[in-house]
């Protein structure tokens, strides 16, 4: 039996279904869940039943404003994370079976047609030049799998984290020892800071995105690499035949604990910024994500407690298709349609947009049910 959940190269590659290593959809379905629906059920669930804690709770539903770190900071970088798995899954037979030649021709490929893609996702070429979003969140994606992918090709495990060190480093020293021109100390202001500045400089379309600027730059994706090769080391960990269950285990939760508390540290100097994707950010956002990894790990394919799986199995064999469905289709006001307003008067209006979101939710997992047992799934 074959399971083919190839997509966009984000996906793990085809191999036998009882041989895959199911934690690994599961936690992409995990992190995809949160953006096709789930946050905003969970913000109507803590408003209903959350009590004096829900004001607090839906916080971590929401991106922090600058500095700082909340669960809704974790979700971007948690799936660059998985891409980076995915690398060594797919490039790994490629190179085996195919060779060089091929796993590049898969490469760029994939990283040129998703980087169209996120051209297309933010309006494409529908307005002038100047309005054109180039650096989106799958720009960013493209960018990450096309340099890890490259990086994975031909260097060895030990080089692999050497570059990771080194662009870490790098970034730290440029960003929090040089000035940005016309200004006689470092920022960590939202509004003069490097990232910006270079995208002010080099980018021919949009640098501003809803009235703000766009944090998917140029710039913070050298970091944001360093997190797609974080993934990379996750999974070359997680495909080990000669590491037995309870090291990967240690390495995954003890290790990402310590990727975390060593990024808050570094955040005292570097601050934790999402948006321009510092060092420190890229260390807790990887501590967590192997925490998460893993987590599911340990359920999913050691004490193998699949039964909750499925939905999020679902959303992790089409996470592009629904991905791009939720940004085409207002699924939250086809679910106002079936749950009015009015209804607010009988219920109460937080028991209504519960309701709302709850339907909005099901449309979501409707979608990728349906795709999934049709076997479809979306490829580039």
């Amino acid at each position: 039996m074959e399971a083919q959940t190839e997509t966009t190269g984000i996906s793990a590659h085809a191999v036998r279904f009882e041989d895959r290593i199911l934690s690994v959809d599961v936690l992409r379905g995990f992190d995809m869940f949160w953006l096709v629906g789930g946050s905003g059920l969970a913000v109507a669930a803590l408003k209903l039943f959350g009590g004096e804690s829900a004001e607090a709770l839906s916080l971590q539903f929401k991106h922090v404003d600058w500095i700082g770190f909340r669960f809704y900071d974790l979700i971007f970088p948690l799936f660059v994370f998985v891409v980076g798995m995915s690398v060594v899954f797919s490039l790994r037979a490629v190179i085996e079976r195919d060779g060089m030649a091929a796993a590049y021709k898969r490469i760029f490929r994939r990283a040129v047609l998703l980087f169209l893609l996120g051209v297309f996702y933010n309006g494409g070429m529908t307005q002038g030049w100047s309005e054109i979003r180039w650096m989106g969140v799958l720009q960013r994606l493209a960018l990450c799998y096309l340099f890890t992918g490259i990086l994975f090709c031909h260097l060895r495990t030990r080089w692999l984290i050497a570059v990771c060190a080194a662009l870490l480093i790098g970034y730290w020293l440029w960003l929090a020892f040089l000035p940005v021109p016309g200004q006689q100390a470092v920022s960590w202001t939202k509004e003069i800071h490097w990232p910006g500045y270079i995208d002010d400089a080099l980018l021919p379309g949009r640098r501003y995105f809803d009235g703000k600027w766009d944090p998917e730059g140029i710039l913070s994706t050298i970091p944001a690499i360093c997190t797609c090769l974080l993934g990379v080391f996750a999974a070359q960990v997680l495909v080990s035949k000669s590491t037995p269950a309870k090291n990967k285990l240690l390495f995954f939760i003890v290790g990402g604990a310590v990727l975390v508390a060593a990024g808050f540290v570094w955040g005292l100097q570097f601050p934790v910024i999402k948006k321009i994707w510092t060092s420190s950010y890229v260390l807790v956002a990887g501590g967590y994500s192997l925490v998460f990894l893993g987590f599911f790990y340990l359920l999913v394919d050691v004490w193998k407690i699949r039964w909750w799986t499925t939905p999020f199995v679902w959303i992790g064999a089409n996470p592009l298709t629904i991905y791009l469905l939720r940004n085409m289709v207002e699924f939250n006001d086809l679910a106002k349609r079936l749950v009015g307003d009015s209804l607010g008067a009988v219920i109460g209006e937080n028991m209504v947009h519960f309701l709302q979101m709850a339907v909005s939710l099901a449309f979501s997992l409707l979608i990728v049910r349906f795709l999934y047992r049709k076997k479809i799934f979306l490829r580039l």
